[in-house]
């Protein structure tokens, strides 16, 4: 028993011990306390090739860091813009050397926190700030369609203020254009060619969800000389799920409404030599009245074939002048032949439903037709028509061959009665 308290001294005492041991190094009168003693002058021990005074940096050159005097190295750097946006680099191994891996935004404001050691192990922060030139050349990109309800065929556009040829500077735009819905879905861009992507989901898009397209291009370096410049976001609502579906062999219109059949319409479609595309197509557009001539796409006035008439509630679903419209003059024909050159015709009753009961986006399939099928982005919306896989290809972030667009057709505008 009266040996306890003299254990417990003892273990007490060898733990002090260690402590003084580092105390008494560190108290003594010739040499202070590491962890009292101030940082050494990290201002003077690094070189910053950034800009001097009221210059500002060249966003096409990289940033670079540089430890001054050997007995002094880098152990971080941390470069932001205004946005938060990190800055990538390098440091050696010897901590000699940080350049930046990444290109500078243009136009930003960049913060750099550069943290340094001595040979001794003391630490040392230097905070850096420069802004960077303006871009020489910007690259644009406008977001379609407009702002409103379309329906869940409806793809998204976005239009580039100039070309983007390398699969590279692709990649750098196409990682800024962000698209996202609620409820969430599965797409990809596909590049129409240097100037044009569109964006669509695996699937159609869900019923009455909600779509948003930004981009993050601004500032961010595309090409030597060409920066991305700032855009408008887009955001869009879907409606309900409406297809027609032409059965051209049956002769009958099938139109459904988030799956549910609502109407079932006798129809007439295009004739030997006049065929109606198959596929599906998106509804681009409605006119009350449109005059539709046989000139317009190529058939001589006075031919067989000629015709020059007043067309009513038509549903413009290609460029080239593919309609869902009245034709009164082929009732007798609805439900039992085909007769136009290449339009949907039906009474004009039915003409005046189905105008009032779809809108731009809306989904117009056509099958069993002696037709071709109808063309991905030359003339309207076929980009349904594209196998999935085949669309993933057109992205810059995936790999294989892309299917660039044609010509745009010369007469986008005649109609095809």
């Amino acid at each position: 028993m009266s040996h306890a308290p003299r254990i417990r001294t003892v273990l007490s005492c060898s733990l002090l011990v260690t402590t003084l041991a580092v105390a008494t190094t560190a108290c003594s009168e010739s040499e202070p306390h590491p962890l009292s003693a101030k940082p050494y002058d990290a201002a003077a021990q690094i070189s910053f090739n950034g800009p001097v005074g009221s210059a500002k940096a060249d966003p096409d050159k990289p940033l670079e860091i540089g430890a001054k005097g050997k007995e002094s190295r880098i152990t971080d750097v941390t470069a932001t813009d205004a946005l938060g946006r990190y800055l990538a680099g390098e440091l050696t191994a010897d901590g000699t050397r940080w350049r930046s891996t990444a290109p500078l935004v243009a136009g930003a404001h960049y913060t750099v926190k550069v943290s340094t050691e001595d040979d001794g192990g003391a630490p040392g922060t230097r905070t850096l700030a420069f802004d960077t030139a303006p871009a020489r050349k910007v690259l644009k990109v406008e977001f379609g369609p407009e702002k409103g309800t379309y329906g869940v065929g409806q793809p998204l556009t976005a239009e580039l203020s100039a070309p983007v040829k390398t699969k590279a500077a692709r990649a750098v735009v196409e990682r800024a254009l962000k698209v996202s819905s609620k409820p969430a879905v599965q797409g990809s861009w596909y590049w129409v060619d240097d100037e044009v992507l569109h964006y669509r989901p695996k699937s159609y898009w869900p019923a009455n969800a909600t779509v948003t397209a930004e981009s993050s291009l601004e500032g961010i370096k595309v090409s030597d000389g060409l920066h991305g410049g700032a855009s408008e976001p887009l955001r869009i609502s879907i409606g309900d799920r409406v297809e027609a579906i032409t059965d051209a062999s049956s002769h009958y219109m099938t139109v459904k409404r988030n799956g549910k059949v609502i109407n079932t319409i006798p129809v007439t479609t295009g004739k030997p030599g006049f065929s109606t595309r198959n596929g599906v197509k998106v509804v681009l557009g409605k006119e009350y009245f449109v005059r539709m001539r046989g000139t317009s796409i190529g058939i001589p006035t006075g031919s067989r074939d000629s015709y020059d008439l007043p067309v009513y509630y038509a549903t413009r679903v290609t460029w080239s002048g593919e309609y869902v419209h009245a034709a009164p003059w082929s009732v007798g024909s609805q439900g039992y032949a085909n007769v136009s050159h290449g339009c949907t015709g039906m009474s004009t009753g039915n003409a005046a439903w189905f105008y009032e009961n779809v809108r731009e986006g809306d989904l117009v399939e056509v099958v069993n037709s002696w037709g071709d099928t109808m063309t991905p982005f030359d003339n309207g919306f076929g980009d349904w028509n594209v196998p999935w896989a085949k669309w993933r290809k057109g992205s810059a972030l995936d790999t294989g061959a892309r299917e660039g667009r044609t010509a745009t057709d010369a007469a986008r505008l005649r109609p095809e009665i």
